[in-house]
């Protein structure tokens, strides 16, 4: 019984942060600057009161209207997310609820970032292939904005927010899901953290001391840290082995890929690893100029574009990697 992607939509908040905002605010980083370091010429922030379940909800109701889904027939909800709601009850059963999914239905979130649509998918076909469910709800939901410091200028020019919904199921699809290889290395934990917030560390507005880095940017331990140099080595060794793994586990040769769409980190970042795989530019996609990096859902909205832009067949690879560390890829097989 295959794993096929039925359908895909995604959500971007109204509120948008074009690149003159940020050289209005950081004027030693020119609207140019921004654009030719990071690939990205704007992004969309999530507004004061708009919280992660709320960008679901918005992004599985656009999947189940555009799809004319029946959402009772949905039978698993997985949430991919960093910034739940609430440290308990669940985001997922929270969504259950105000999705109108049946409560027959099973329903969990996990803690991943870039590399967490990979994982989701993996956990949906296992889902099916165990046959515990049939149509599972996979959301990617995130609001890395509410984490940064106004004064981190590095991150608030990478990061946007946004949520995606996609529907796995064990009928039919449009691309049908393979074999996974996945990684973790928690030694690089500290290099993307949030550190304040959870049991360990609880948030101390009080007593937060403010840093500033070699580069400008301000920080404290309530915010989004990002060791970029640290992050960037460790993608430039991981991830061309995963590449390499993921085609030998799919038995794919290099030459029958017809597209790789990755993590969109940034396009800096994203152009050393294709020259360093040696992909063709033409089989390399790219889009982050109009969202950034939104985390979790860059992949499913990159693939969805992808699709509609009918740039998708044969095999695609997908290939996630950052926060954890954690790196995860698959195949997909189009119809």
């Amino acid at each position: 019984m295959p794993a096929k992607i039925k359908a895909i939509a995604y959500y971007l908040p109204e509120k948008v942060l074009p690149n003159a905002e940020l050289n209005e605010l950081f004027p030693e980083w020119s609207v140019d600057k921004i654009s030719s370091k990071t690939g990205i010429y704007q992004r969309h922030i999530s507004a004061e009161n708009e919280f992660s379940s709320d960008m679901a909800v918005k992004a599985a109701n656009k999947l189940f209207t555009e799809y004319n889904i029946d959402r009772s027939t949905v039978d698993f909800i997985l949430l991919c997310t960093q910034s739940p709601d609430y440290f308990l009850p669940t985001t997922a059963c929270i969504l259950q609820d105000q999705l109108g999914i049946p409560t027959t239905a099973g329903a969990l979130d996990f803690n991943l970032g870039c590399s967490g649509y990979v994982y989701g998918l993996s956990i949906a076909k296992g889902l099916i292939y165990g046959s515990i469910a049939k149509n599972i709800l996979l959301i990617t939901s995130e609001t890395y904005s509410k984490f940064i410091h106004p004064g981190d200028k590095s991150n608030r020019t990478i990061f946007g927010d946004g949520a995606a919904a996609t529907l796995i199921t064990a009928g039919d699809g449009f691309a049908e899901i393979g074999n996974f290889e996945l990684g973790t290395d928690g030694k690089g934990a500290g290099n993307l953290m949030v550190k304040n917030g959870g049991m360990r560390f609880p948030i101390k507005s009080n007593v937060a001391t403010e840093t500033v880095d070699d580069y400008g940017n301000v920080h404290n331990e309530n915010n989004l840290f990002m060791n970029g140099t640290e992050i960037f080595n460790f993608t430039s060794e991981a991830v061309p082995h995963l590449i390499e793994k993921v085609l030998k586990k799919n038995s794919v040769g290099e030459e029958d890929v017809s597209m790789y769409i990755m993590h969109q980190a940034n396009k800096y970042m994203l152009n050393h690893l294709r020259k360093k795989i040696k992909i063709p530019e033409d089989r390399f996609y790219y889009f982050l100029e109009s969202c950034g990096n939104t985390v979790s859902s860059t992949i499913p909205i990159a693939l969805l574009e992808a699709h509609k832009e009918g740039k998708l067949n044969g095999n695609v690879v997908l290939a996630g990697f950052g926060v954890g560390y954690s790196w995860g890829a698959c195949i997909l097989k189009m119809s």
